[in-house]
């Protein structure tokens, strides 16, 4: 059996749409995706009707919805977004008759769930396929710092949630214990989620120039980070390195503490990282956990390419619930 849906993912900034394909309880094809500004638009009715008027053809009347927030309960609301979604209401206010509505990091877990191994690229450890029976981490640096389990058992599996981005940062040197000094007298809890995701970079930056007692050469974040990937800048690397080294530190103890046999790095911190991970001492930090070492150095770890995992899960999302 084949179906078409329309599936979202729906964040602060913008509201992605497209079209997918299900044949026999999978996602075959996802079409070009439409992105709208959730500022330009009244509501996610008003942004779904333009996603119609642009495709030029009545839309399905099935949803799978990648949500950037929490989805319990009878509202929806973003931080940064006034849109206000009633699931309870969804069907009559977009004529749809099945729905799938999953947290945006959960959808990254359905997508890792249901992509080949052409949707990633290799990190660290043996180069083999994700584990199948088996437990994934999944570490996704982006805006916040997305986690999340996937245990799979054949065609059966399951995505959980969690909180994992906000566990406390732990350093592991001299340098590492100054940054967490100098992070404190901006932050009452400093967790992972402050140096690797978001505004890391700079956080670790200004550390580093505290601990330096160097002034900053840098102050736009973009400039920042155009300066780290291309060396112009020694501080400016020195914090890019700090932030991977962190991110294997705690991939590494993610992966330990969920019982995982292999590490998916998603989010668009990890894309835009795709080519200097490798370089760097991510692998030197992610193995580096004491007896545990030679089971580390054994799992592997990819960087997940797909261009839009949260469209592509939600729609897994919904073919697996929905068959």
């Amino acid at each position: 059996m084949t179906r078409r849906i329309v599936t979202t993912d729906i964040g602060g900034t913008h509201a992605r749409f497209a079209l997918a394909t299900i044949t026999g309880g999978r996602v075959t094809d996802l079409s070009e995706p439409v992105t709208l500004k959730t500022a330009e638009h009244a509501s996610f009715q008003t942004a779904w009707e333009e996603f119609g008027r642009r495709t030029g053809q009545p839309l399905p009347h099935e949803l799978a919805i990648a949500f950037a927030g929490p989805v319990g309960g009878e509202l929806l609301k973003l931080t940064n977004n006034p849109w206000v979604i009633r699931p309870a209401l969804i069907g009559e206010k977009l004529g749809v008759e099945r729905y799938t509505i999953v947290n945006d990091f959960g959808a990254v877990g359905h997508a890792v769930a249901a992509l080949d191994g052409s949707a990633y690229t290799h990190l660290c450890g043996p180069d083999v396929e994700l584990p199948n029976p088996g437990v994934v981490s999944i570490v996704g640096p982006g805006t916040g710092l997305g986690v999340a389990v996937l245990a799979r058992e054949g065609t059966a599996y399951r995505v959980i949630e969690t909180e994992g981005g906000h566990i406390d940062f732990a350093p592991l040197d001299s340098l590492e214990d100054g940054i967490l000094k100098e992070l404190r007298r901006s932050f009452r809890r400093v967790s992972v989620e402050r140096l690797i995701s978001g505004r890391g970079l700079v956080n670790i930056y200004e550390a580093l120039g505290a601990i330096e007692n160097r002034p900053l050469a840098i102050r736009d974040e973009k400039q920042l980070w155009a300066a780290a990937m291309a060396g112009t800048d020694s501080l400016a690397a020195a914090a890019l390195d700090r932030l991977c080294l962190t991110l294997g530190a705690v991939a590494g103890d993610l992966a330990l503490a969920q019982g995982s046999s292999a590490v998916v790095i998603a989010g668009g911190l990890g894309l835009r990282l795709a080519s200097h991970l490798p370089r760097s001492g991510f692998r030197d930090r992610f193995i580096a956990k004491g007896r545990f070492e030679r089971r580390m150095d054994d799992m592997p770890v990819k960087l997940i390419t797909h261009p839009q995992p949260g469209l592509f899960g939600a729609a897994a999302a919904f073919a697996s619930q929905h068959g």
